[in-house]
């Protein structure tokens, strides 16, 4: 059944290659370096600590935030890391999350605020978070690579648009949920529109913004893997290796790893978001 033909693909091609990358391509290139020293600077922190010392803090860290279980599991996991050799892949992916999750919310939490505060902006919003979370993950890969090259910056990019989405939503539905009685009360005792927002809006949403980073979190280690395809360093590239060279040992490290860094980082930061409430 061909009864037109659409040229969707000669013309996107035309109109990256003949406009957009000339255009734009200095503005990406400078990107490109702000991001790359950020990965770098993250990264070559993470790796200078300790393990040791990295461990007792991520440990303490737990257990003030989510008891003696959580404490215990990440001593556990930590020490499973390094016992198999896989710290220094461990700590490149948790850098891309890091850099990933920072631009998540620096740029999803604002958004998320200008949605709630006006319906038409929530109305351009929400078709855009709607394309970015059901687009499939490997065709906006393309556009990473030809604008970032391969590398840390492209899976950054990549990453953030595949986790961004839940920072958003999450913040406009924070905002508009608080009861409208105290939103009432507020303005009836002289709050002006700035000081309703950030003493009394964003501190009730807090919990259900703090749901929005730990999706965040989750979804860009969900992306570990794919991110290795386009140059991303760390467990992601392990397991690429083991299913490249089929081998079901070395996946299995992989995978367990990025299963450690999952549960400790969504553990912590729902310990976080239940001390908000």
């Amino acid at each position: 059944m061909n009864y037109f033909y659409f040229p969707l693909e000669q013309w996107t091609n035309t109109f990256v290659n003949e406009w957009f990358l000339p255009t734009f391509s200095s503005a990406f290139e400078s990107i490109s370096v702000v991001l790359n020293s950020f990965v770098d600077f993250v990264t070559n922190t993470l790796l200078f600590i300790p393990a040791e010392l990295f461990t007792l803090i991520l440990v303490l860290i737990a257990w003030r935030l989510g008891g003696k279980g959580l404490a215990f599991f990440t001593l556990i996991g930590m020490l499973y890391l390094g016992s198999v050799d896989i710290w220094e892949e461990s700590m490149n992916t948790l850098s891309i999350v890091i850099v990933s999750t920072f631009v998540s919310l620096v740029i999803g939490i604002p958004v998320g605020i200008f949605s709630a505060m006006n319906n038409k902006v929530q109305a351009i919003v929400r078709p855009t978070l709607d394309f970015m979370q059901t687009l499939p993950s490997f065709v906006y890969l393309i556009p990473a690579v030809l604008l970032f090259g391969l590398g840390g910056v492209s899976a950054v990019i990549a990453t953030f648009i595949f986790a961004a989405p839940p920072a958003v939503r999450m913040t406009n539905l924070g905002i508009r949920h608080v009861p409208k009685e105290v939103i009432e009360a507020s303005k009836a005792f002289g709050s002006t529109s700035k000081q309703l927002l950030f003493k009394v809006q964003l501190p009730l949403a807090v919990p259900s913004i703090m749901a929005g980073v730990n999706q965040t979190i989750m979804l860009s280690l969900s992306m570990a893997v794919i991110a290795s395809m386009i140059g991303a360093p760390g467990l992601g590239a392990t397991v690429l290796t083991s299913i490249s060279r089929v081998n079901i040992g070395l996946g299995l490290v992989g995978g367990l790893g990025i299963v450690v860094l999952a549960i400790i980082l969504d553990r912590i930061t729902q310990g976080i978001g239940q001390n908000t409430k």
